[in-house]
């Protein structure tokens, strides 16, 4: 495929999106009705829609309409790339520009220019203060590739050496001290000898600055509560040795792959579907908006609406109450979110603090994605 093909791909693929598809059911149909398209296409494709979904209200404002054709053109204005070389109407690609759309489109304005919904800038505004645009801005861009060093079989340096050898650059980063950036060869890793023989994990390094901050020792009972794919699980079972990890998610199927990373890893991981007893630490990274990581998955901001927010709430606060009858005296309990909503992070900790006597807040942070890494919050309560 040409450019301009690929960019008309995208195009037809941000409309289906727009009549309402989800994002990767409508890339996923178009990968299976174009057998012609390479991997390098298919890439090239989903960059194309990601960064679209990315500047969702701008690009409309920059190409003069709500279409994928003029939403394709304002990302195209928005990086400053040759408009006409594309829509060029050859090879399969976009139509010329009729004179309407080269004169369309303006610089967007309030929170259109943070590209976030209106009700959503307002509670950036309300909740990070005068670090609210920064984040918007951030999350306007492509996120890091990131892998975690896994410290049961190397170290920072070990690991770096061979992921060179098979061709990938890494870098260390400053959020985490098993957090290595990639900066060369990001799509290899996933196929990479390193990768496949559990040296590295891919992991954001605010996630693994999240577990950085739980404080958990070898000998104690941990369980991560809502452990989804198990990413936080296999570092919290690095950061104590290799001893056994537990691990439940409402929905086990989510862990499916668990067992065969934890082999992987070296790490010994007990999967539960129904916790009893108590802890000595339990970690819920809890279900959310995800506006921590919308860089990740864009259109999270554009289908989230505030009755939604409203049930992800209720739903954390839950599984708080949940979680705080698991943890022995003593113990800890870590809430986590990759949100940088105020209202799922230090509010909901506050108002668990207050409907609940004996606990007390050691420490919180919120990592933003100008940071480096995805947006999350967390919190260790400790029970008295």
């Amino acid at each position: 495929m040409t450019p301009a093909a690929r960019l008309q791909a995208a195009i037809d693929i941000i409309d289906k999106i727009r009549d309402g598809n989800a994002a990767e059911k409508a890339l996923t149909n178009w990968a299976r009705a174009s057998r012609f398209a390479g991997s390098k296409d298919r890439a090239a494709v989903r960059d194309h829609v990601f960064d679209c979904l990315r500047l969702w209200r701008s690009a409309a404002a920059l190409g003069g309409g709500e279409t994928g054709r003029a939403r394709m053109l304002g990302v195209l204005r928005h990086h400053g790339l040759d408009e006409a070389a594309l829509f060029s109407g050859q090879g399969h690609g976009p139509a010329v520009l009729s004179d309407e759309e080269a004169q369309a489109g303006g610089e967007p304005q309030g929170f259109a220019a943070w590209d976030l919904p209106d009700w959503l800038g307002a509670r950036f505004q309300a909740g990070l203060g005068d670090q609210a645009e920064a984040t918007a801005q951030a999350l306007r861009s492509r996120a890091a590739v990131f892998l975690r060093v896994n410290t049961l079989k190397t170290d920072l340096a070990g690991a770096q050496e061979v992921l060179a050898e098979a061709g990938i650059e890494t870098q260390p980063h400053v959020l985490s001290p098993t957090a290595l950036l990639v900066t060369e060869g990001a799509r290899k890793v996933a196929r990479s000898e390193p990768y496949l023989t559990g040296l590295v994990e891919l992991q954001d390094a605010a996630s693994q600055a999240v577990v950085d901050e739980v404080p958990v020792q070898p000998g104690q009972r941990v369980l991560d509560y809502c452990a989804g794919g198990g990413g936080k699980t296999l570092a919290l079972a690095a950061r104590l040795g290799g001893e056994r990890v537990f691990a439940h998610d409402a929905d086990p199927r989510r862990m499916s792959d668990l067992p065969a990373r934890a082999e992987r890893a070296g790490a010994n991981v007990d999967r539960l579907t129904a916790p009893k007893g108590e802890f000595d630490v339990v970690l819920c990274d809890v279900p959310c908006s995800g506006a921590g990581a919308w860089r990740r998955s864009p259109e999270g901001k554009w289908r989230l609406q505030p009755e939604d927010l409203q049930d992800l709430t209720k739903v954390q606060a839950s599984i708080l109450q949940t979680c705080q009858g698991l943890v022995t005296s003593g113990g800890i309990l870590a809430y986590a979110t990759c949100s940088v909503l105020v209202e799922e992070n230090l509010e909901q900790v506050e108002r668990f603090l207050a409907q609940n006597g004996g606990w007390e807040c050691l420490s919180h942070r919120q990592f933003l994605p100008e940071d480096g890494g995805d947006g999350f919050f967390v919190a260790c309560l400790r029970k008295g």
